[in-house]
């Protein structure tokens, strides 16, 4: 009887500890960032697999992983192929959205200034990027 009466509430107090690490990931502005720097890393390796994954509902639903690797190479060659990359801000624009800004150098020399919109699906996600030349010495 003592057991049924101790599992309950130790029931309750998981789930509440589970749904408020979830709420608190969701909010966590650093946390943003490591998708951006593990999908920069994954395509240093030419690991488009893996960079795949760090990419938001939207646009796995959007581009099949062969026509991501097209869109990035093409459209993003700095992003496609970094030698230095450097989180420069993290912002929170609401529960669920961020916006982390990194400076980029490419293998081709130019260096560009990436403002990726975060989306929370459970984790952080990659849900878009804006690029601008970045005349800035990285």
């Amino acid at each position: 009887m003592i057991r049924r009466r101790l599992a309950l509430p130790l029931l309750l107090l998981l789930i509440g500890a589970t749904s408020l690490w979830a709420q608190t990931a969701s909010t966590d502005v650093e946390a943003a960032a490591v998708p951006v720097v593990k999908q920069l890393e994954a395509f240093r390796r030419d690991d488009f697999d893996t960079a795949f994954t760090f990419a938001s509902g939207m646009i796995q639903e959007r581009f099949d992983r062969r026509n991501f690797e097209v869109m990035v190479r093409r459209g993003y060659p700095e992003i496609a192929r970094s030698t230095f990359a450097a989180v420069t801000k993290t912002e929170l624009e609401s529960p669920g959205l961020a916006y982390v800004t990194v400076k980029i150098r490419g293998a081709n020399g130019q260096s560009i200034e990436a403002l990726y919109e975060m989306v929370w699906e459970d984790d952080w996600k990659i849900n878009g990027v804006a690029t601008r030349p970045d005349a800035g010495i990285i």
